[in-house]
């Protein structure tokens, strides 16, 4: 008797244990939660790339800050070149003013 009643209660915890996991498997695979699982991956995968990307832009900035100055080093360029003074440009430089008439149609 208690043989049977063992077997029937662990036949019946395994009937509710697969039903329960069938029905959770079936959510899972609708439409709609396999469309917001798909674009949550895809956030995911794009945040991951731009991680990527922005590690790979410092690596490569870094490593030219660092070539550039091996170069510097290499061609004895230390100091950096004196800049002439700047030029001051007159506001007006011709003071004579000719009319001239910008019209295209108008026959030269």
């Amino acid at each position: 008797m208690f043989r049977r009643t063992f077997w029937f209660s662990t036949g019946v915890a395994t009937g509710v244990w697969a039903t329960t996991k069938v029905n959770r498997k079936l959510k899972q695979l609708t439409p709609e939660n396999l469309a917001v699982t798909a674009a949550n991956k895809a956030i995911e995968t794009g945040a991951r790339l731009k991680d990527r990307a922005v590690g790979f832009a410092l690596d490569v900035r870094d490593n030219m800050a660092q070539r550039e100055a091996e170069l510097t080093d290499a061609l004895g360029i230390h100091d950096s070149p004196e800049l002439p003074a700047p030029r001051r440009v007159a506001a007006i430089e011709n003071t004579t003013y000719t009319t001239h008439s910008y019209n295209r149609n108008e026959d030269h």
